[in-house]
């Protein structure tokens, strides 16, 4: 069962990168459960933190540390003392100088977690590490077996897939190394509301379809899954008992076509592409996958429709896309 909020008052815990999409979820849901929080971000005065500090509990039970993943006593003076670390500091990039960054960061915050004798590390991972693979069947089910080949990644130049799969892997053996309980959660791609003021990677996938800048959509599936059902799903993780090993969390595959009909549906003000880049070739189908796992612990998820109208009106209230009515036609 997972544990009652009466029970994590006086848990402390601490949030790696806290400053992020989905950290500043975390943060907001662990808060508003009781949990005192300890943040990690690269300098505690900046303001692209400022969001953190208004959430509801901040003033009682957030502290932010500035630390550096590379800097393994930056990391231990904010880990010391706490119950449970949430690793979701990573570099999203397609840059291969990162991927040595990557693995050193990931090996000290379980290095810190281990000499802190935390009770669990949940590491936030990425369907990346997972499906990239050129010799699966179309017909096999993607689960929490599977690993994506490094050599491919490193030959499609799929430097984010590739730094990722190390640094989970990397996780896996110091928890084995140093005795530290690990659960890793694998999202798909992850929209959603933004609590930050800067726009994140993931959502610029959708945003670039309302701006006019993408004049076609390409001939590519992707799965999504709401953020703040990725923030559930790592305090899911993080306070059931039994839960062990890896978690792919997504609600659904949509190709690209079906985005931005979805898109077109909600907001046909704006100049949302209609064309595929692709004519040529057949329309690419969704790999098969499983849930299952995630649902077991009791998940339940937020309908991808719902997420991406929620993700564009997020946009829209903090400034990043032009109301419809600033369109010129």
């Amino acid at each position: 069962m997972p544990i009652s909020t009466s029970a994590v008052s006086g848990h402390t815990v601490c949030v790696t990168g806290a400053g992020g999409f989905i950290a500043s979820w975390l943060v907001k849901l662990l808060l508003q459960k009781g949990y005192t929080v300890r943040g990690t971000v690269r300098n505690a005065d900046d303001q692209k933190n400022a969001h953190l500090k208004e959430l509801e509990g901040a003033k009682e039970r957030l502290s932010l540390f500035s630390a550096d993943l590379l800097d393994f006593d930056s990391l231990k003076a904010a880990i010391t003392g706490c119950d449970g670390v949430f690793h979701t500091a990573s570099p999203v990039t397609d840059d291969p100088e990162k991927v040595e960054q990557a693995i050193i960061g990931t090996k000290n915050v379980m290095a810190a977690a281990a000499e802190a004798k935390v009770r669990r590390v949940v590491f936030t991972s990425s369907i990346g590490t997972v499906y990239m693979n050129p010799n699966r069947s179309p017909d096999a089910v993607v689960d929490e077996s599977c690993w994506s080949d490094l050599e491919f990644c490193k030959n499609t130049k799929n430097w984010y897939c590739y730094a990722k799969t190390i640094a989970e892997q990397t996780a896996w053996e110091v928890a084995k190394e140093q005795g530290v309980d690990l659960v890793v959660v694998n999202p798909m791609l992850v929209l959603g509301p933004l609590l930050q003021a800067g726009v994140n990677a993931s959502v610029v996938h959708i945003m670039k379809y309302l701006t006019g800048s993408a004049k076609t959509y390409v001939n590519a599936v992707q799965g999504y899954v709401d953020v703040k059902d990725v923030a559930k799903a790592h305090v899911l993780v993080y306070e059931t008992p039994s839960a062990s090993g890896r978690y792919i969390c997504v609600e659904s595959m949509l190709h690209r076509g079906e985005l931005v009909e979805i898109l077109t549906k909600f907001f046909p003000e704006y100049p949302i592409p209609t064309k595929c880049s692709d004519e040529v070739n057949p329309k690419k189908k969704p790999y098969k996958y499983t849930v299952e796992k995630l649902k077991s612990l009791g998940m339940e998820f937020t309908p991808i429709k719902q997420c991406i109208y929620e993700t564009v009106k997020s946009l829209q209230e903090k400034g990043h896309l032009p109301l419809p009515s600033q369109f010129q036609h």
